[in-house]
């Protein structure tokens, strides 16, 4: 997946390789450096930190899972085709493993990582098929985020070639995730239906070349589907 043809994929190969041997925040800028077989300034110039190697990382596996995602015939539910593409993601990790463990262990945090983070999932959506557009989509997306990050836990202690355990906490929390959702698009077009209401009652229509206001057709007064 990672080209090392390229400094940048030297540099997340050796940072791979070096987290897999030791705990992540035993992992130094300059360990990352001599692995990679470059200077300090060289590795500046490239990355500003640890957690920017990590997030270009993120957007490797992005392009692999995307270049590569599952063909949906139309048939599948978006639950089944999120839990396709989350699958086939963990596959482009497997051979990461261990060092996502030390990684995960540490827990880092960075504020653009973190932005990375749910920008993965906002693609891992559209990879399914799902928008991520609106209160909706904002809401998917945080949700997805929530289901993935709770399943990854439980992938990098499954150690069953089969990934039994995994795909059984996925669906469960898809599942659970898919009942969220309704609850929130009910939600949503209630507020829609409400706020068209008040309008309606406001008189917010047409002024016609008379002075008086018309009233609205229902075009008009029909919340607006986004684009």
């Amino acid at each position: 997946m990672l080209d090392q043809s390229t400094l940048k994929g030297r540099i997340i190969a050796a940072t791979l390789r070096l987290a897999a041997e030791r705990p992540w925040d035993d992992v130094l800028m300059k360990d990352i450096a001599d692995a990679a077989a470059i200077d300090l300034a060289a590795l500046r110039k490239e990355f500003p930190s640890k957690g920017a190697i990590l997030g270009a990382f993120m957007r490797a596996v992005d392009d692999a899972v995307l270049s590569s995602a599952p063909k949906f015939t139309g048939a599948e539910s978006p639950r089944d085709r999120l839990f396709d593409v989350v699958m086939a993601r963990l596959d482009v990790l497997t051979p990461y493993k261990a060092a996502l463990r030390h990684i995960a262990a540490a827990r880092p945090f960075e504020l653009e990582l973190a932005r990375r983070a749910m920008a993965s999932q906002a693609w891992m959506l559209h990879a399914a098929g799902i928008r991520t557009d609106g209160l909706l989509g904002t809401s998917r997306v945080t949700g997805l985020a929530s289901v993935y990050a709770s399943v990854l836990q439980t992938w990098l202690h499954d150690d069953d070639p089969g990934s039994a355990r995994t795909m059984a906490a996925l669906d469960r929390r898809l599942k659970r995730g898919e009942q969220s959702m309704r609850t929130l698009s009910d939600v949503a077009d209630g507020f829609d239906r409400v706020a068209a209401g008040v309008m309606r009652m406001a008189g917010c229509g047409r002024r016609d070349a008379h002075g008086p206001v018309a009233p609205s057709s229902p075009a008009e007064t029909a919340p607006t589907p986004a684009i």
